[in-house]
């Protein structure tokens, strides 16, 4: 039977569409043309994407060609195909993914599609023979993102997921600098990603959805539900069921230059949030400020900051742009800062604690696009310098963060105080929170936040024990819409 036909019984029949055991495999020379498809072009057929960003990308490689290109919007698609007509560039459309997939002159992928169709596109991929350049973050869950990792393996696949931090800025270098003890012991490793973000709006009931897109596979595993926001496209970040919030959007860039400081590929036991939706009142779900601590033997701290250095800035209109002030730590609003005894790492450079500049970092290593498709023709997924484990193992901190603050409650100031007394850098971390907020005029002593449980994880199992671990275990496997189902065995 062939594969289609397969697929639309199996559909029929509210089966799931992942189909172990099928996969094929074109051996690739050194000399040969690799053909890329291109799964997910743009949020907005008006400001581009991401996909339309990895096309200008991976057309620049020499030997790789994109041959195929797919959107569920319809508009979109045809905007890009445009594009290539007028570099005189033939190109395949699809509107299904799968239909890509089946598409066996395409020999690798890369998905720019939102977050909850991360996983199950790329283990599809995967058994259709394709290897995979997934953006980040790896996965919507922690589950599903171990099942990326299981089909990489089973189906012999290479599986990048790329992030700032592993891109060649010297960051890399630096983080090693202080772990060999340059700096002395170091003492904690703090995550920042300040970066502004306006409110979404307010609707008053259910929205149509353009009439461009196929809302079937828009949704895939997610829900199918009424469009309550004002824009279908890049709002479903702040969407529980299709986002991650903006830690799991930018903060993960730089949660995986946390975990690569640590040098460890181990995940934290314990991990506790606390934050909010502060300063509108609109369609997002999830938070604009966070503050997520994780319990390693070298503590990480994380903070996410939507809002500008203070309420001059925030108005219903604030455009972002160079204009807007966002808060810094040590001159840097994005980015990973290693605190040791004698003296800190900020992103790619080391200073005393006087600010004198000590040493800054350089890389020889390559883009993160030219080393995935090194591994591919060599095909040895040990080249690769953003694995997809990687990509699962530094996504599972964030999705530990949002699921205590999900399950969380709205506390008062002096309660948050008091329940985080015995950890020093945390304290710390709050007095900033606190008055970054008083500064956008939002008095803590007025406001409640909400304040996660501190959550125990088995690294083994990937599941939560103790306190609070039955309403998180709930959240560490969706339940997925037929037939777009991501099945137990790989």
């Amino acid at each position: 039977m062939e594969r289609r036909d397969f697929v639309k019984k199996s559909m029929t029949a509210g089966a799931a569409i992942t189909m172990p055991g099928y996969v094929y495999s074109k051996i690739l020379g050194a000399n040969d043309r690799i053909r890329l498809g291109i799964i997910g072009i743009g949020s907005d057929i008006k400001l581009g994407g991401k996909g339309k960003d990895e096309i200008n990308k991976f057309r620049k490689i020499p030997g790789v060609e994109i041959a195929a290109i797919c959107d569920c919007d319809k508009d979109i698609l045809r905007k890009e195909e445009a594009e290539f007509r007028k570099r005189n560039e033939k190109v395949k459309t699809y509107i299904d993914f799968r239909d890509l997939l089946d598409d066996k002159d395409i020999d690798v992928v890369s998905i720019t599609t939102p977050n909850h169709s991360h996983a199950l596109i790329t283990i599809m991929a995967c058994q259709a023979g394709k290897d995979v350049f997934v953006q980040k973050p790896a996965s919507h869950n922690i589950w599903e993102g171990r099942k990326m990792v299981e089909a990489a393996s089973r189906y012999k696949r290479i599986v990048q997921v790329p992030s700032n931090a592993r891109e060649p800025n010297g960051n890399r270098e630096a983080y090693k600098y202080a772990r060999d003890g340059n700096l002395g012991k170091i003492k904690w490793i703090h995550g920042l990603n300040f970066k502004p973000r306006m409110s979404i709006g307010k609707v008053k009931g259910e929205q149509p959805i353009p009439q461009s897109v196929n809302y079937n596979l828009w949704c895939g595993p997610a829900p199918m539900k009424p469009l309550m926001r004002k824009y279908l496209h890049y709002d479903w970040h702040w969407d529980w069921d299709t986002g991650d919030g903006d830690l799991g959007n930018m903060g993960i860039h730089f949660l995986d230059g946390c975990r690569m400081a640590l040098g460890t590929d181990k995940v934290p036991e314990h991990a506790m949030a606390l934050g909010g939706r502060f300063g509108y009142d609109d369609d997002g779900e999830t938070p604009n400020t966070m503050l997520i601590y994780f319990d390693y033997e070298t503590p990480v701290i994380f903070e996410v900051r939507g809002l500008p250095s203070d309420s001059i800035f925030r108005k219903s209109n604030w455009v972002v742009n160079k204009n807007i002030s966002m808060d810094r730590i040590y001159g840097i609003s994005l980015g990973v800062i290693v605190y040791c005894e004698d003296g800190y790492i900020c992103n790619n450079a080391a200073y005393d604690y006087r600010g004198r500049l000590i040493r800054q970092f350089k890389s020889n290593g390559q883009d993160t696009r030219i080393n995935f498709i090194d591994a591919v023709r060599e095909r040895n997924a040990s080249l690769q310098n953003a694995h997809v484990l990687d990509g699962h193992l530094s996504m599972v901190l964030a999705h530990m963060g949002n699921i205590s603050i999900r399950l969380g409650r709205e506390v008062s100031n002096s309660e948050i105080r008091e329940r985080i007394k015995g950890f020093p850098e945390l304290v710390e971390s709050f007095e900033r929170f606190d008055n970054h907020l008083y500064a956008n005029r939002i008095d803590l002593r007025k406001t409640p936040v909400t304040l996660g449980p501190m959550l125990t994880l088995d690294p083994v199992g990937e599941k939560f024990t103790g306190d609070f671990s039955e309403e998180a275990n709930r959240l560490v496997k969706p339940t997925y819409r037929k037939p777009f189902i991501i099945t137990e065995k790989i």
